[in-house]
């Protein structure tokens, strides 16, 4: 009997946990669902953005934005999640960076607990924190621009990059790295736009490269914020599955040893009478 009241514990047992990870995914659902709808608003907005900043680079070559040096020391923007019990979310952004940098020795500025708790400890320079990637605003990306843009002119940082995680489904999100500085233009392109930049392409540049890297960001944000919900809700939605089958094993098990039991009974009682 006693290992069936063990049975019925850790029956129970499971049977709460089933209760959280429902619950989580109900309200990882639930968030999902806006996250998704902002990310794919949000995206025409930054590809055009991204378009005309390359389209404005094509058209000069002298501005410091552009200038490509010897890389000594890097800067990474990490967007990871503001708390975990999200599959393997948090762990593929960190390997990212990791593998990336090849070394420790750069600044960082992360976007949600998760990506400074990971990088701090690793020896990171954590220069500037934005604490929750669910509540961060566009006033947040342009702080963050700011930072980014004053380390790079100052030549503390040869290089900044953004790591952000692409949603692409509800089953199916990837790490991206993206280079924000110095900005990057393929060799022999030329300008598609019948635009004429005035005073100059290069002042124009020089204006529209903050707002450039607040959009970057700030897209980028939500992006993973939609990344992260739909990994969630798959983790859950798999830890309830998983619950709900080793709750029907134990079930199974303990069925046996109370058959098993009652059996034993019967042949004590049956034992008794023949005697």
């Amino acid at each position: 009997m006693a290992g069936m009241k063990e049975i019925k514990t850790r029956i129970k047992s499971v049977e709460n946990t089933k209760q959280i990870t429902k619950a989580m995914e109900l309200v990882a659902s639930s968030k999902f669902r806006k996250a998704k709808e902002r990310a794919e608003n949000s995206r025409a907005y930054f590809e055009i953005l991204y378009e005309t900043v390359n389209d404005i680079a094509s058209n000069t070559s002298k501005n410091i934005f552009l200038n490509e040096r010897p890389v000594k020391k890097k800067c990474y923007i990490v967007i990871a999640g503001d708390r975990g019990l999200a599959g393997g979310y948090n762990s593929n952004v960190i390997k990212t960076v990791l593998k990336h940098s090849n070394s420790t020795n750069h600044k960082l500025i992360p976007i949600g607990k998760k990506a400074k708790e990971s990088l701090s400890k690793k020896g990171y320079e954590v220069v500037d924190f934005i604490e929750s990637v669910e509540d961060a605003t566009y006033q947040d990306a342009d702080k963050v621009a700011s930072v980014v843009i004053e380390l790079f002119k100052k030549g503390e940082v040869d290089e900044v990059n953004l790591v952000y995680t692409k949603f692409i489904s509800a089953l199916s999100q990837e790490p991206q790295v993206m280079k924000l500085l110095p900005l990057t233009v393929e060799k022999g392109q030329k300008s598609k736009s019948a635009v004429e930049y005035l005073p100059s392409a290069n002042d124009v540049l020089g204006h529209i490269i903050p707002k450039y890297i607040s959009g970057s960001v700030y897209g980028a944000i939500r992006e993973s914020f939609a990344s992260e919900q739909a990994s969630r809700r798959t983790a859950m939605e798999s830890a309830t599955d998983n619950a709900n089958e080793m709750i029907s094993k134990l079930e199974l098990i303990y069925n046996r040893a109370r058959q098993a039991s009652v059996t034993q009974e019967i042949t004590e009682i049956v034992a008794g009478a023949s005697s």
